[in-house]
């Protein structure tokens, strides 16, 4: 028996049927030309028979001190035709539907008697594609750490038949260390941070009073930011990422400045669209990786911030809107970098600490909200991925809405795009699917504002 540490039990802790806590990706495959019409059904037999299994993936809750939220056990047993499902979307078999069952899959729970993942192979799409939908309980594994994962499971060579699956990979050279996610990895700095004194902790807030930085609270009340229901919907779309950078290059930005005012553009005309739109501006939070280029192989010290951003949503100008993004991203950057690990776990604590107030009951009514949204880029694959000789199309993230965010945005790279997954409270936000249209409209007013 394994004690569970203290941020993933929060997440087992907090889990409701309003609230499920796993996260989820949508991936989008092309068959090889040579493939018949049972590729999809073959693919999934090849998989049903690996029965072997990474200790990760036999990991299910187990009562201690008469709590299921304090211990994790080993499955001796895993029942792989359950975690492993096969389905079949009813004719035409759009993507609508597609979208439709990744909806509702994303809204269930996973049962807390198994170990805490499914992997649905979906067939029966009218262009004859397939696609796995996976969902991982963020008490076992983080977003970021489970694209990592699935990724690993891809190749550049598009001959290679041999079918990676993610309950047993070869072991990396590297063992994974905690990642930059929304809460696991941040949440982790924090408790490390809490045990270093509370010295670094008021240094890491001077440093933003000095900045005069965008705090927690600053934050107006938005249509977002209210109680919400377990059923989700999800929307997805993929956009070039030269359009992107040609952006970034015009302005002097950096892509996710540019991805960032995108969306700023976006959340602006979807609340105009529900006369909903604050005076005040939208606050992002942005989890996000402080590690040079120069230092990507280098994994020690901790170079995760949790960045509150201005997302400029009461300014009508794109380019001026993006100005103000990237010039809030700059100052948060700066302040990171001239701080010590202790002080960047210390700051990124500080800034999710409130969420912690969430939690509690009635606290969403009594003050402004922490932030308004997260929004996250996830790196991705900068080559076309492939597994087991099919082509990966797309990966679409899909991340958890909680009690005062009902709306979550998550990106991630996929060779020469960028696939958005959007994930919002059925109940709370009416026609999620329209950001999309508001997100293409604010990359194209972009592309036109910075000729």
């Amino acid at each position: 028996m394994e004690l569970i540490s203290p941020i993933d039990a929060v997440f087992l802790l907090a889990e409701s049927r309003e609230h499920p806590m796993h996260v989820g990706s949508l991936q989008l495959f092309e068959a090889p030309e040579d493939a018949g019409p049972e590729y999809a059904r073959m693919t999934y037999e090849k998989l049903l028979a690996d029965n072997e299994f990474h200790p990760t993936f036999r990991k299910q809750p187990a009562k201690w001190l008469g709590t299921p939220q304090l211990a994790w056990t080993q499955a001796e047993n895993v029942e792989l035709a359950y975690h492993l499902r096969r389905s079949a979307l009813p004719s035409p078999g759009g993507f609508d539907q597609l979208l439709a069952l990744a909806s509702d899959l994303h809204s269930t729970l996973l049962d807390r008697y198994r170990p805490l993942w499914e992997i649905h192979v979906v067939e029966g799409l009218s262009d004859s594609r397939f696609a796995l939908y996976s969902k991982m309980h963020h008490a076992l594994i983080d977003g970021v750490t489970a694209q990592r994962l699935l990724q690993r499971t891809l190749t550049n060579d598009p001959a290679a038949t041999d079918t990676r699956v993610p309950w047993n990979l070869p072991r990396s050279q590297r063992a994974p260390k905690p990642s930059g996610s929304l809460f696991g990895g941040i949440a982790r700095n924090l408790l490390s941070a809490a045990n270093s004194g509370p010295a670094a902790l008021r240094v890491a807030r001077a440093a933003l009073l000095q900045q005069q930085l965008t705090m927690p609270f600053e934050a107006p009340r938005s249509m977002f930011n209210v109680p919400i229901g377990g059923a989700r919907r999800c929307a997805v779309r993929s956009w070039p990422l030269e359009r992107v950078k040609q952006v970034k290059k015009a302005t002097g930005t950096t892509v996710n400045d540019v991805v960032l005012a995108m969306s700023a553009g976006a959340l602006r005309g979807y609340l105009i669209e529900q006369n909903a739109l604050p005076d005040k501006p939208l606050i992002a939070m942005v989890p996000i990786s402080l590690r040079a280029d120069e230092d990507a192989g280098d994994t020690s010290g901790v170079k995760v911030g949790a960045i509150l951003c201005n997302l400029g949503t009461d300014i009508a100008d794109p380019i001026e809107r993006l100005r103000v993004v990237s010039e809030s991203m700059r100052r948060s950057k700066e302040v990171y970098n001239s701080l010590s690990p202790i002080q960047t776990m210390a700051l990124s604590g500080l800034m999710l600490s409130p969420l912690a107030l969430t939690f509690l009951p009635g606290m969403l009514s009594l003050a402004n909200p922490p932030f308004n949204i997260v929004i996250s880029n996830v790196p991705g694959p900068k080559e076309p991925q492939y597994w087991n000789g099919a082509r990966l199309d797309a990966t679409y993230p899909m991340s958890i809405p909680f009690d005062g965010q009902a709306v979550n945005i998550t990106l991630t790279t996929n060779g020469d795009n960028l696939d958005f997954g959007l994930v919002g409270c059925r109940r709370s936000v009416p026609r999620l699917h329209s950001l999309l249209d508001h997100l293409e409209n604010s990359l194209t007013d972009l592309e036109q504002a910075a000729v």
